[in-house]
């Protein structure tokens, strides 16, 4: 007999067929299409599952390995704690409905994230740093941007058209958690810049064209930093929106450094003279 899970992390039936409605529901999250249709994602393991548990992004199902329950017994009683539902299911199922090679023992299916464009204004108006993501397409690079402007204390991350799906389990495993910290949105680039600029924002962009080292420019009033591509750099529809163009001095023989490096030194720069002056 197969039902759901209780909320209880006692003696729980166990889900073990693969043709279960519910798995085939949470299978389908790792598709954008099915994430979609459902407005849901899948966090996988233990720590994103406990930032989902902390964040305002209130999971509605922890789903974990009846085999392996008493590795996350205190994740699931905190589940419990908030009301929250919990399956117990069978290894075959656990690594039907997870990406990793080899599953970890709990994921949880989350509602998407209810950020708009719009807050970013509103942090932007008090000295905001906003980190502009234009049509990147490694996820692993979007979560390591996301990464870094929750380390630096940026305002959010936008995230503009063409980008890799912020949902893609490979960009949520990425992010380490940082997903749930600040604001991240999707939007219309040339759409939103514009709203900035309008709003005293300094939109700033990588270029090699008139650009000054991003170590000279001043980084202290409210920014939003634009990165591009990872081959093609910024569009130029965006591009031709950025008021200020950086770039980042290299001392050795590498062309150029991977665009969430490049990110992160550009976030790290603008952290360090707003905590310490030019």
């Amino acid at each position: 007999m197969e039902r759901k899970g209780t909320g209880r992390t006692g003696a729980e039936e166990v889900i073990r067929s693969l043709q279960n409605p519910r798995v085939k529901q949470w299978t389908e999250l790792q598709s954008r299409k099915g994430r979609e249709k459902t407005g849901r994602f899948v966090v996988e393991g233990h720590h994103l599952v406990q930032e989902a548990l902390q964040s305002d992004a209130m999971p509605d199902t922890v789903v974990y390995s009846a085999e392996r329950r008493d590795s996350c017994r205190e994740l699931l009683e905190e589940a419990e704690r908030q009301g929250i539902e919990c399956v117990a299911v069978g290894e075959e199922v656990l690594a039907k409905c997870t990406d990793t090679g080899t599953p970890q023992p709990v994921f949880a299916v989350v509602p998407k994230l209810s950020w708009r464009p719009q807050d970013l204004l509103k942090a932007s108006e008090q000295g905001g740093l906003v980190a502009v993501v234009d049509g990147m397409q490694d996820p692993g690079n979007l979560g390591t941007i996301i990464r870094s402007a929750d380390a630096v204390g940026a305002s959010g991350v936008l995230l503009g058209k063409g980008t890799v799906d912020l949902y893609n389990p490979k960009t949520v495993r990425s992010t380490m958690g940082s997903m749930f910290h600040l604001p991240v949105v999707q939007g219309d680039l040339t759409e939103w810049l514009p709203a900035a600029a309008e709003r005293g924002v300094q939109v700033v962009s990588t270029s090699l064209q008139g650009a000054v080292s991003c170590y000279e420019h001043d980084f202290r009033k409210p920014t939003w930093f634009v990165i591009g591509n990872e081959g093609q750099g910024v569009s130029p529809e965006v591009q031709a929106l950025a008021q200020h163009n950086v770039l980042i001095p290299m001392s050795g023989r590498a062309e150029s450094l991977n665009a969430a490096m490049a990110a992160t030194v550009v976030l790290f720069e603008a952290m360090r003279q707003r905590r310490m002056g030019l």
